[in-house]
């Protein structure tokens, strides 16, 4: 089976979230199972500039509508993972954010550049991009690639399309003057097709086009076929109810691994977790805060948005504060989180620490040096950094959506089960996180329990071995 894979990002040539990492794992796992898979990238600035320790050849110069695009090819950095690059100026030419430019807003052509980029991907997988591999599946990553499963049905002969919806929030919307200058088919403009209450939305496309729909967790599927969690596509969602498939993500097993951490100063594992608590006094010297191994350390890492809940820490922070623990915060995001976040720990330096931005080697010290991670979010379709946070024991203080709901599971204290592995709320309230902490700390207070909790949360098997094999089955349903 010969599957392309198109993304947008994948670490660790690009990466602004989740998907990355995602589209750096499940194609190693597929290609375990003999699936010849190929990642199909944008060759973004950024990427480019890594060349001089990436072996970048040149494939082929592809002609689409009149203009030539350049197909170029190198692996994913440490893998046997072949990665395609969509060279055009648009992407090679531009530095910074791949979606938006120094001012945070999209760049106004992204209807363009993403479409060139389905172009692209539309030649390579109707066999006409002169690469001699036969495409069997395409496997289409978000609203960036949600044009390829449109532009394929207008071949009366093209592969089956799998569409993956990563987060339904962002649906890649442009106004009705922007699908005009595409050129697509009037047909298009439907309701049932792009059409999106009177604008275009890209990942309506993948969503109507597909043959088959994943999301990266059971509950999130159950969930977007709701007005709550729909984004307006529930309709949608429901209508293709038989078509769609909630599979879970997993995590790099390698990457996230305490014991072979290269980012860490300290190794542990589930058996020995001295190395944890050494980490931990680093961390608290690196930042400034009071060096103390038995102050309970609550950490986050992630986006500063509405959609991470950040406002429902913020509104119960005065309680948090007054209580016996520190705080560290990696990130970056909306203006107003950060200023609030940086005033708070100016005014509490020893008890919480702000780093602003986004640093690859810190979040793996944060998740190994904490005993508790913040994950408090509105919507999670999967979220990973629960389950980096259960892989290095540090246990997870969840809300109740997506796949928190399916990953994270708490029991009464002094209660322990063997699936029990963190801290859960159900209202998106500040009070009601606010309650989920304190059972936290009064659970960090009673050691033979708290030792439970991470042993379970550090024996739970997060690879992608199982869910490779479910898209891997899903594959060869569509063959058939």
């Amino acid at each position: 089976m010969n599957l392309l894979f198109a993304t947008s990002g994948v670490y660790p040539l690009i990466k602004t979230g989740g998907l990355a990492d995602v589209a750096a794992s499940l194609p190693r796992a597929l290609l375990k199972l003999n699936i010849d898979v190929k990642i199909v990238l944008p060759a973004y600035a950024s990427v480019l500039a890594q060349t001089e320790k990436l072996d970048v050849k040149t494939l082929s110069t592809i002609s689409v509508l009149g203009r030539e695009i350049l197909l170029q090819q190198t692996r994913l950095p440490g893998t046997r993972v072949k990665v395609i690059l969509v060279n055009i100026p648009e992407f090679s030419e531009r530095i910074g954010n791949p979606y938006c430019g120094p001012d945070g807003s999209d760049w106004p052509d992204n209807h363009w550049r993403f479409f060139w980029f389905a172009r692209a991907i539309e030649t390579i997988a109707i066999n006409q991009a002169g690469l001699d591999w036969p495409v069997d599946i395409v496997h289409c990553n978000d609203w960036q690639t949600g044009l390829i499963p449109a532009l394929l049905s207008e071949h009366q002969t093209a592969p089956a399309c799998v569409f993956t919806i990563h987060n339904l929030a962002y649906r890649g919307l442009f106004s009705h003057q922007a699908f005009a200058e595409l050129n697509l088919p009037e047909s298009m403009w439907h309701h049932e097709n792009l059409e999106f209450y009177g604008q275009m939305s890209f990942m309506k496309g993948g969503l109507s086009y597909s043959q088959k729909i994943t999301t990266v967790s059971p509950s999130y599927a159950n969930e977007i076929q709701t007005p709550e969690f729909g984004n307006g596509l529930d309709g949608l969602m429901r209508y293709r109810q038989n078509d769609l498939h909630g599979i879970l993500n997993g995590i790099d097993m390698e990457e996230w691994n305490p014991n072979a951490d290269e980012h860490l100063l300290h190794k542990f594992n589930r058996r020995s977790l001295i190395g944890k608590q050494e980490n931990k006094l680093e961390l608290q010297t690196q930042l400034g805060l009071d060096v103390n191994a038995k102050i309970p350390l609550l950490g986050f890492v992630g986006r500063l948005v509405d959609q991470k809940g950040l406002d429902l820490i913020l509104a119960q922070m005065s309680l948090l504060l007054s209580k016996n623990c520190q705080l560290v915060f990696l990130g970056s995001g909306f203006q107003h989180y950060e200023t609030a976040l940086k005033n708070i720990a100016a005014q509490h330096p020893h008890k919480m620490a702000v780093t602003i931005g986004y640093n690859e080697t810190l979040a793996h010290r944060i998740e190994a040096a904490c005993d508790l991670f913040l994950m408090p979010s509105l919507f999670e379709p999967c979220g990973l950094n629960q389950l980096y946070s259960l892989r290095y024991g540090s246990l997870p203080i969840v809300h109740a959506v997506g796949g928190l709901a399916d990953t994270v599971f708490e029991c009464p204290i002094n209660q322990p089960d063997n699936k029990a592995n963190g801290f859960v709320f159900h209202s998106a309230t500040a009070i009601e996180l606010h309650h989920a902490i304190c059972r936290a700390l009064e659970a960090y207070q009673q050691p033979d329990f708290w030792k439970k909790l991470q042993e379970n949360a550090m024996s739970r098997d997060s690879s992608w071995d199982k869910s490779a094999l479910e898209y891997s089955q899903i594959y060869l349903d569509l063959m058939k």
